[in-house]
């Protein structure tokens, strides 16, 4: 920016210049400065000087960076487009006064006050520790169990009974049986005396015959044929056997903890941490202060006329 402004100055004086002739007339001769002359060439080395100047400074500015800040200030100056009080017969220039800077020295703040934090590291030890292996517990013994031999008498054969068949007796028996039936016939009578008289015929009698036995000998069964049941006892023998005099069992025991020692690292002291203040601190900037700007300022100068 400040560049092109002064650029855009530079062309406004060379304007100026050119015009402080009279009209259709060229102006010829260098620009003289007050009390010193200063032939110049061209009205262009003019601008190139001071765009190398306001290149120089910007440069400086930069390298400078925050240590260095350059302060302007804008300052009017006259801006007419004719010399004022212009003489007849003299010719008239704008040329360019630049502008006017001071150094400035102030103590300003580098960096804030703050604080820091210091770990102190925890500190350890060694200890010696009992520390448990195995829990205490139990341990079941099988108590074996103990025999005796005994004589005892055992059933080899339950009692029964056994079926005997008694056969029938028998006896001899006389009786007198039946052969035939009494019964009633008819028979012719016998002699003189049963008749009743000569007339008579033959005589029948009824006659009643007896019955006719007959004697036997029979045998008959005196006791009928049976089944006895006879007792059968039971059949015992003398043994020996082992019994058990005591019954298996078990026994509980008890087993003490194990323990073992043992090297640990503990901590002695904890770790810790404090703050320690830290001041802020300061530094001393060179500032440049722009005092005036650059002005264009009628000048006489020494010309020729062009007629």
């Amino acid at each position: 920016m400040r560049i092109l402004k002064s650029s855009v100055l530079c062309a406004a004086v060379l304007a100026v210049a050119f015009s402080g002739c009279a009209e259709k007339k060229v102006c010829k001769t260098a620009i003289v400065a007050p009390k010193t002359e200063v032939v110049a060439t061209s009205t262009v080395d003019t601008r190139d000087s001071e765009i190398r100047n306001l290149q120089a400074e910007l440069s400086e500015a930069r390298a400078k960076s925050a240590k260095v800040v350059t302060v302007t200030k804008e300052v009017a100056g006259p801006n007419e487009l004719y010399p004022p009080n212009a003489e007849p017969g003299k010719c008239y220039a704008r040329v360019l006064n630049p502008a006017k800077y001071e150094m400035q020295t102030e103590k300003v703040l580098k960096q804030e006050a703050g604080e820091r934090v210091v770990v102190t590291p925890a500190t350890y030890a060694m200890e010696t520790k009992k520390i448990l292996v195995k829990e205490a517990g139990e341990r079941l013994v099988t108590i074996p169990a103990t025999y005796k031999t005994v004589t005892e008498k055992v059933l080899v054969k339950e009692a029964s009974e056994r079926l005997v068949k008694v056969p029938a007796t028998y006896a001899k028996r006389t009786e007198k049986i039946l052969v035939r039936d009494a019964y009633t016939t008819w028979k012719k009578g016998s002699g003189p005396q049963q008749r009743v008289d000569h007339a008579t015929g033959e005589i029948v009698c009824l006659v009643e015959v007896p019955a006719q036995y007959k004697t036997v000998t029979t045998r008959v069964i005196k006791t009928p044929a049976s089944v006895k049941s006879i007792p059968v006892p039971a059949v015992y023998k003398t043994v020996k056997r082992q019994v058990i005099a005591n019954s298996a069992s078990t026994k509980s025991i008890p087993v003490p903890a194990v323990y073992k020692t043992v090297k640990t690292k503990v901590v002695k002291t904890p770790a810790s941490s404090s703050s320690i203040a830290i001041p802020a601190t300061y530094q001393t900037v060179t500032k440049r202060i722009k005092v005036s700007d650059a002005v264009l300022k009628w000048q006489e100068v020494k010309c020729k006329t062009v007629k």
